[in-house]
């Protein structure tokens, strides 16, 4: 009995862990889609020339 706890313990903590691990590893990728779009695409959005910048979130 106390073996079958400890296993289901073991699974669920790993299963918790993977599926957090997972949703960090994906926000970051997110973030950084974000952040070069956002600072890599100067030519698309020019600051001078009478245009102004165009933020997009």
């Amino acid at each position: 009995m106390k073996t079958k706890l400890t296993l289901v313990a073991i699974a669920t903590s790993l299963a918790v862990g993977g599926t957090g691990l997972w949703l960090l590893i994906s926000e970051k990728q997110a973030a950084w889609e974000r952040r070069e779009k956002f600072f890599g695409s100067s030519n698309e959005y020019p600051t001078s020339g009478g245009e102004k910048m165009k933020v997009e979130w």
